[in-house]
Parts: structure tokens; sequence; C-alpha cells
């Protein structure tokens, strides 16, 4: 079925995930699902976000069942923790000095829903921080960049400077693993590519 007789919604007011769906030259239209997040609870990051992610989906299809609807969640993970979003500026400092010079995995949740079917896929990505000083640990909170980001930091961002590692997909710690996205959509009998 081509694109472009499918309405798509994207389930999100992430400019970043607007972004890489934009890339791709898609015309869409963005309905941010309203959710308590904090109500969730899981047995691993890979179950939260593949929850919180599906029920995103669900809510928005029962408001659009005619369109693709596309959904994701993303947390960033250390030592089996989960670093939401940082609260304020100190908050920020402490994610940032924790994941300093350590490896940690951000996990994303995609669904999507079309036709009354649903597609949820889990994407894992390792990164590496690069040892920090005090310093550039203060300078990188004072941007604020990463008060709206999941652990604290945007890998498209400021934030590039902290990274010198990844294992997996790049998009995915952006926010949307956009293969999984058009794998997942091709599954449902959509191609979005």
């Amino acid at each position: 079925m081509p694109v472009k007789t499918v309405p798509i919604v994207l389930a999100s007011g992430s400019p970043r995930r607007r972004e890489l769906l934009a890339g791709l030259g898609l015309k869409f239209a963005v309905q941010p699902a309203d959710i308590d997040e904090e109500s969730f609870k899981a047995e691993s990051p890979a179950e939260l976000v593949s929850l919180l992610s599906s029920e995103k989906a669900r809510v928005i299809a029962a408001q659009v069942s005619d369109a693709l609807v596309i959904a994701a969640d993303t947390v960033v993970v250390i030592d089996g923790e989960v670093l939401n979003k940082p609260k304020d500026l100190a908050e920020n400092r402490r994610f940032i000095e924790r994941l300093a010079n350590r490896q940690h995995e951000v996990f994303t949740g995609h669904t999507l829903v079309y036709g009354g079917e649903v597609e949820t896929r889990v994407k894992r990505t390792t990164v590496q921080f690069r040892a920090l000083s005090e310093a550039e640990i203060e300078r990188f909170v004072a941007t604020g960049e990463g008060l709206d980001k999941a652990g604290g930091y945007a890998i498209q961002g400021y934030g590039a400077a902290l990274i010198n590692h990844i294992e997996g997909c790049y998009f995915n710690v952006v926010g949307l693993s956009v293969s999984t996205v058009v794998e997942a959509a091709k599954t449902l009998g959509v191609e979005l590519v």
C-alpha cells in the first residue's frame, strides 16, 4: 500500500521524532498522547518502553482509526536504574556525573497501529561516555539542553561531545529508530520508503 494513501499520526510532541520522520519525506499529523507515565511499572526497561509506547499508540489510535499511528518512548538505563528527564539542573548534573566514563543503555519502544493491527518493537543501543572533568560537566549542564531529555543529554546536540562510542542504532538514542519504524510499518502493510 503506498504511503501517500495512508494518513500518518505521530503520537509524540518530541521535535526530534518529528524531524526524523520528516527526514523520510513523510507528511504526518502530530497528536501527542497524554498519559500518566509514572503510573506504569514493569519488570525491565524493555518492558517499560514497550508498555508506554503501546499505551500512547492505543490512546491516539482510538481517536484516529483510519491512520497509521506511530508512538515511541525512550529511557536511559545505568546499573539497572532508569534515568528519566532531570527535574532541574542539579539533577541533570548528577545524571551526567554518573554517566561520565561509563557505559549505559538506551531503550526505545516503538508501537505502530494500523487497521486494527498493532506492532511493537523495542530497540536497544549501548552508549559510552568519555571521561569528563567537573568543568566540562558544569559547562554542559549550564546549556540547559539536558532538561527535557531522558538521561539528561541529547546525542544530536551538545551532548555529542560527551560520547565517544555507541553500539547500535544512533537514531534510537535520538528517540526513534527510523529503520525499526519502517520495518514495523511494512509488517502492517504500509511502505514508508
